[in-house]
């Protein structure tokens, strides 16, 4: 069968699709791109925000529209909150919540008739990501999270916290790297809560991976800043773990944390902040920030505003406050206005561009490792814009003749300006490096 796999939201949703498609070429059936006819389509959807499940519908009957034979099997975060609702929808064949996504490929055999052919399979080789146009691969160790922040709809989706055990993850990291993949993303929905089930820590995975792996690239997926420990902080200085933090702030205004239930303040964040850009240089840090949650008057935005300007983030994620049937916050007084709280986000993206183009100006004129990924047509006859990562996780793009595309690649790359609009540094490869 021709199988298209498609997904909304986050990380951990994107390494769940990567699995499936493992799972699928291994039974033998065949990848489709988006636009390319097929037979099976399953869908990843996503809840964390309401514009979040607007999409969710708006996708999952756009993908029926465009494949109206073909068998749509619906799971994620959408699906699992409002189940009857996503079966509900037109062509929608199977819903399979959160909890039987591990079996979510043996379900669709049973429920769909969908039969493995192990004749067909494809070879180790050929890499499921590389058919999705994926050179860096999500790994899934955990799922599930402890938290009870008063904004998160996902903890209800999740549910409980489960580790995946370190010899498991361990193993699918070696069968990612032998099939050519530079790159693995530890990504979970609390990925600083792995092991809490199994009696052990994040370090200790981290570690693992360091030692019993030899993939080039080890980064670490979105970490709640009071996670970060003494011994975390030595493993960020191996020279395998990309000097990339992901750690989400939401506000700048403690009493706005407060009302959240974060675990953290303002002046806790600044302080490993610090000792993070301190032990590892050229750190790129960037975060979460939520816009207009209730009770955030015009003076706690301020002090916001005023502490994320204070970090120099490379990049935020802008969320605008949605309230979430089964969350604290939705019950709680003193709604912000849609217009105040576009009106935040906009003044909110304004700096974030500028804090983006000073951190890209530093590194102006600098060489640099880049993994490239896949290029697209650059307008001109046999050249190919292709696009790649730095270590710490700018974005680096290259005009380049398509004979000599750098595609799957680790190579040295000197960078130049930033593009105009600040999504990304110009960038010359100038020598290949050894995988």
């Amino acid at each position: 069968m021709r199988v298209n796999l498609k997904t909304l939201g986050c990380r951990l949703n994107e390494a769940e699709l990567e699995t499936w498609a493992r799972q699928l070429q291994a039974d033998g059936h065949r990848l489709a791109g988006d636009g390319d006819p097929a037979d099976l389509v399953i869908f990843n959807s996503c809840a964390v925000t309401a514009d979040a499940v607007k999409k969710s519908r708006y996708l999952i009957r756009k993908t029926h529209r465009e494949n109206p034979t073909a068998k749509l099997v619906v799971s994620g975060c959408y699906a699992s909150l409002n189940q009857q609702e996503a079966a509900a929808i037109l062509g929608v064949d199977l819903v399979v919540a959160n909890a039987d996504k591990p079996r979510l490929v043996e379900i669709v055999r049973q429920r769909l008739d969908v039969a493995a052919m192990p004749a067909a399979a494809q070879e180790p080789g050929d890499c499921a990501l590389f058919a999705l146009g994926r050179q860096r691969a999500f790994v899934k160790v955990q799922d599930g999270c402890r938290y009870r922040c008063t904004f998160c709809i996902v903890t209800v989706a999740r549910g409980e916290e489960r580790s995946r055990p370190i010899d498991e993850i361990v193993e699918e990291i070696d069968s990612l790297h032998g099939q050519g993949i530079l790159e693995v993303v530890l990504t979970g929905v609390h990925l600083g809560g792995w092991g809490s089930d199994l009696g052990l820590r994040l370090e200790d995975l981290l570690e693992a991976a360091i030692r019993r792996t030899a993939v080039p690239r080890i980064r670490i997926g979105s970490l709640e800043p009071w996670e970060l420990t003494d011994r975390l902080f030595e493993l960020l200085a191996e020279p395998r773990v990309m000097p990339h933090l992901h750690l989400p702030l939401q506000s700048g205004c403690d009493a706005t944390l407060r009302r959240m239930a974060r675990r953290g303040r303002s002046a806790d964040f600044a302080a490993l902040a610090e000792r993070a850009r301190t032990v590892v240089p050229d750190l790129n840090l960037t975060t979460d920030i939520i816009v207009g949650f209730p009770g955030e008057t015009e003076d706690e935005w301020r002090q916001s505003l005023d502490f994320i300007q204070s970090q120099g983030f490379g990049h935020v994620h802008i969320f605008s406050y949605s309230p979430r049937a089964g969350t604290k916050a939705a019950t709680l007084p003193d709604p912000v206005a849609e217009a105040v709280k576009k009106a935040r986000a906009r003044q909110l993206q304004l700096l974030v561009r500028k804090q983006r183009l000073k951190l890209l100006r530093s590194f102006g004129g600098r060489t640099t490792e880049v993994l490239w990924e896949a290029g697209e047509p650059a307008g001109q006859p046999l050249r190919r814009r292709y696009f790649g990562y730095t270590p710490n996780y700018l974005k680096v793009s290259a005009i380049l003749d398509e004979a000599a595309g750098p595609t799957g690649r680790i190579v040295s790359t000197r960078l130049g300006d930033p593009a105009a609009d600040g999504e990304w540094l110009e960038g010359q490869p100038v020598a290949m490096s050894a995988d």
